[in-house]
């Protein structure tokens, strides 16, 4: 091997230079967001099992349970209900549905997103490991969260139609509109990642 070749590659194991050193190490300033993030998530807990206990409490004819659920939901009409019905009861299951959406996509963020800026979690080989963790990247996290973000909006819209006797047309159409700059955002994403690929594919050829 050439002297030159030698001296072109990259110093394997030598310690940072100061500058360099601080910088990498600022990569830590992040962590108290995502211990932030895991303090919302535990919040998001209280709220799901909160309005799980007044379903199951409105099931069995509690008024007082039934009232704090309607009024959480946001439904309206002309004869305020007095038993649980089908629609209190799907809007109600769509917000538990939506409080775990964003709790998955919270988990995405806290692990990817710690695993990807800031270090190493060394879970290979463990069986709790997430399936999608093994090849989580930037690019990978970003169009995760981007489908994420789709799911909880295709939830949210599904509620607005489902009480749309309660919202104004402008309403509406406003979020079906934001609804589909979502989507098209996720397809640009995710087209920009396959560009992406498909370049750094061709590079090592």
């Amino acid at each position: 091997m050439d002297s030159s070749d030698i001296s072109s590659q990259p110093r394997r194991g030598s310690p940072l230079r100061p500058l360099p050193k601080l910088i990498f190490a600022s990569r830590w300033l992040q962590l108290p967001l995502y211990l932030g993030l895991i303090v919302a998530q535990g919040v998001y807990v209280v709220h799901f099992l909160v309005e799980l206990l007044r379903l199951v409490e409105a099931a069995f004819g509690s008024q007082t349970a039934l009232q704090a659920l309607v009024s959480s939901i946001g439904y309206k009409t002309d004869v305020p209900p007095s038993s649980l019905n089908e629609t209190v009861i799907m809007l109600v299951v769509l917000a538990l549905i939506d409080v775990v959406m964003i709790s998955n996509l919270l988990i995405m963020v806290i692990v990817g997103g710690y695993e990807t800026f800031i270090s190493r979690m060394d879970l290979e080989g463990h069986r709790d490991q997430p399936e999608w963790l093994s090849h989580v990247n930037a690019s990978v996290l970003k169009v995760k969260l981007a489908m994420s973000i789709i799911g909880i909006s295709s939830i949210h819209l599904l509620k607005t139609f489902i009480n749309a006797d309660n919202y104004s047309e402008k309403v509406l159409y406003a979020q079906t509109g934001i609804h589909i700059a979502f989507l098209l955002s996720a397809m640009a994403i995710a087209y920009t990642d396959k560009l992406m690929m498909s370049a750094a594919a061709s590079n090592k050829h």
